[in-house]
């Protein structure tokens, strides 16, 4: 279980980025206290546009960066105090992930099941059950950088994956992948729920969303506008599908609003 509570993160500003926005205001605020949880068996969606503070949330959640305020909870590990304890819970998936394009996914694979101190025995069989769904098997001895996009994303899905982690985080798993690529993956995601796992995923195609999450937030400007079920989010908003339900929320631009 994930819990989140009075999360705020903000930015210090430079002199330069003062001056672009024409501001003297020396930070920026990325996600203003925000507070939820995602449970055992579930997929959670934050949904929002470029900038809302999906991303800023995620890496706060991994650990990655330190909230200024408000507190992380994985799993009973509190983020501040036990962050390596969180990070071996969790897997986070970011278009960020840089590979190694001089080394072959089998390679690759073998090395980040090592850094989490996985026997031999144990790797091998996750990265050929991993590679035999994802099918990078036919490409297991093919340099990175003669993978084509897509067999990439598959590739760090495994990457982040192979440790079998009980908390799965994907910033924006989707994006710039072919429908058949997109498919599998979303397909899997739906697994690791009926697995028990914890999983939550930013992006901001409704249509994903929509299929693939028990719970949505939609969050703008670093602020959660709207929490529910889908069915509840439609009737907060007075639409029946996510898309107009996103405008309604972003039109009126009002406080949060917990359902």
């Amino acid at each position: 279980m994930i819990q989140i509570s009075n999360l705020k993160k903000t930015f210090n500003l430079s002199k330069k980025q003062m001056l672009a926005n024409e501001d003297k205001v020396k930070f920026k605020t990325a996600v203003n206290n925000i507070s939820f949880k995602v449970n055992d068996n579930e997929i959670f969606g934050l949904i929002g546009p470029n900038g809302a503070g999906k991303t800023t949330t995620l890496r706060c959640l991994a650990t990655l960066i330190e909230p200024t305020e408000g507190s992380i909870n994985v799993n009973g590990f509190e983020g501040h105090s036990q962050g390596e304890s969180v990070r071996r819970e969790l897997a986070f998936l970011t278009n960020e992930l840089k590979l190694d394009t001089h080394f072959t996914p089998e390679y690759t694979t073998k090395f980040f099941g090592r850094l989490h101190d996985m026997p031999e025995r144990l790797i091998d069989e996750r990265m050929n059950h991993l590679f035999d769904y994802f099918g990078v098997t036919p490409f297991r001895h093919t340099k990175i950088s003669d993978l084509s996009t897509g067999m990439k994303q598959k590739l760090s899905i495994v990457v982040s994956l192979i440790h079998n982690p009980n908390v799965i985080i994907f910033d924006e798993p989707t994006t710039g992948l072919d429908i058949i690529t997109a498919r599998a993956v979303t397909d899997y995601l739906k697994l690791l729920k009926n697995e028990g796992k914890t999983i939550i995923i930013s992006t901001h195609m409704m249509h994903v969303a929509e299929k693939l999450c028990d719970r949505i937030a939609i969050i703008m400007d670093g602020d959660i506008k709207a929490m529910g079920t889908l069915d509840e989010i439609y009737a907060l908003t007075g639409q029946d599908n996510l898309d107009d339900s996103f405008f309604q929320l972003y039109n009126n631009s009002g406080g949060v609003s917990n359902v």
